[in-house]
């Protein structure tokens, strides 16, 4: 009996549901016509679950225990116990355009980074979805299969310890030669010595936040956003 060509079309409905922490700069409030650029913040594995205060153990969060302003609008949402990123890649998605409907925000100032199992969902969604996002920043980061032409004119910055037993480094250069050996945007910084914990102090770089604020997603037919 020979094969014949079939089509299947359907409109599956999917509940969404992430607690996370959102942070407004000092100004917000009172700059009332001012647009405000955001980051996307995803945590490791360690910080899963359903306790909003452990998000804050690690990376931006933690930052901002810390008393330290930054001039962005914040969101860093709690990825379930037992679960990962790259499984909540439409509910993140579903969450950004929720902020961007109820905050101030420059759509054209995105910006995503994340941490070890967060990273792993940085290169996820940034995948998915890169024309959201103006630049993106992961660290120690699990690679995923990616579709590398669709993150080609996305800038990034990632990190990576070189001594780093849980994810290997090779699996940042590799993904970072990838991508540029197509034209890409990236750029990897690699700390010598430096375990899995590199998100520490790239966190604390002044020069990360002023890189970011640097790039604006580029309009509908103008050349890749390059710096």
């Amino acid at each position: 009996m020979s094969q014949t060509s079939q089509r299947f079309e359907a409109q599956i409905a999917l509940t969404a549901r992430l607690d996370y922490l959102l942070y407004l700069p000092p100004n917000y409030d009172a700059q009332t016509e001012q647009q405000f650029p955001l980051i996307l913040f995803l945590h490791g594995s360690g910080e899963r679950g359903s306790d909003l205060n452990r998000v804050k153990l690690h990376g931006i969060p933690e930052i901002l225990e810390t008393g330290r302003d930054l001039p962005f609008i914040i969101v860093s949402p709690q990825c379930p116990a037992d679960s990962h990123w790259t499984l909540h890649v439409e509910a993140l998605n579903a969450l950004l355009d929720s902020v961007l409907e109820q905050y101030r925000v420059d759509e054209n100032r995105v910006y995503l980074t994340g941490l070890s199992m967060g990273g792993a969902g940085t290169w996820m969604l940034a995948g998915a979805y890169p024309e959201r996002f103006a630049a993106a920043v992961p660290i120690c980061a699990r690679i995923v299969p990616l579709p590398l032409p669709r993150l080609s004119h996305l800038p990034i910055w990632a990190f990576h310890g070189d001594a780093d037993e849980v994810v290997p480094v090779s699996d940042a250069q590799r993904t970072a030669d990838g991508l540029n050996a197509i034209g890409g945007n990236v750029r990897l910084t690699i700390y010598p010595g430096v375990g899995h914990d590199s998100w520490s102090q790239t966190y604390s770089k002044p020069e990360l936040y002023d890189w970011l604020l640097s790039h604006r997603r580029p309009q509908p037919g103008s050349a890749a956003n390059r710096r």
